[in-house]
């Protein structure tokens, strides 16, 4: 799996974490060992443009997806995965430190805890899942919260 990570975000974040949930995210999920991810961390300016020039959105957002090859996912043995094994791009993660430590602050948590949540959720959006209809959203963030629960405990043991 090969994921690539900038931090442009101007902020001290411990990139490793985030590479590491990442990934566990991707082997969680069965994905194809060939992908290739790209994780980008942005400060506020660059965010709020992004969100405004491809979500349509004012100000700033915390995670913004965007997947580049729905083929990527293995979705077991009788499913080809990518055409001819070549590596599949996934897509791309867009965070912004800045937002993830005031949700942080509201939520109760670390911002390091925030940023492994908003990783998480970019490759669930990255894979399809959607939280737009209350059933969508159920689904996507108990898978979410299981995936960040199994990812701990690994850090743990």
């Amino acid at each position: 799996m090969s994921i690539e990570i900038a931090n442009e975000s101007g902020v001290d974040v411990d990139t490793d974490a985030v590479l590491a949930v990442a990934r566990h995210a991707l082997d969680e999920m069965g994905v194809n060992p060939l992908a290739e991810l790209s994780v980008l961390l942005v400060d506020i300016d660059y965010m709020t443009e992004l969100n405004h020039r491809w979500m349509g959105g004012d100000g700033p957002t915390d995670v913004l997806a965007f997947p580049m090859d729905e083929g990527s996912v293995d979705h077991g043995p009788g499913e080809s995965s990518s055409a001819g094994g070549e590596p599949a791009l996934l897509g791309d993660i867009v965070l912004c430190p800045e937002v993830a430590a005031k949700q942080a602050a509201t939520a109760g948590h670390s911002s390091a805890d925030e940023l492994h949540l908003l990783t998480v959720h970019g490759v669930l959006h990255l894979l399809g899942y959607d939280h737009a209809e209350p059933e969508e959203e159920r689904e996507m963030f108990e898978l979410q919260a299981r995936l960040l629960a199994s990812w701990r405990s690994t850090r743990s043991a």
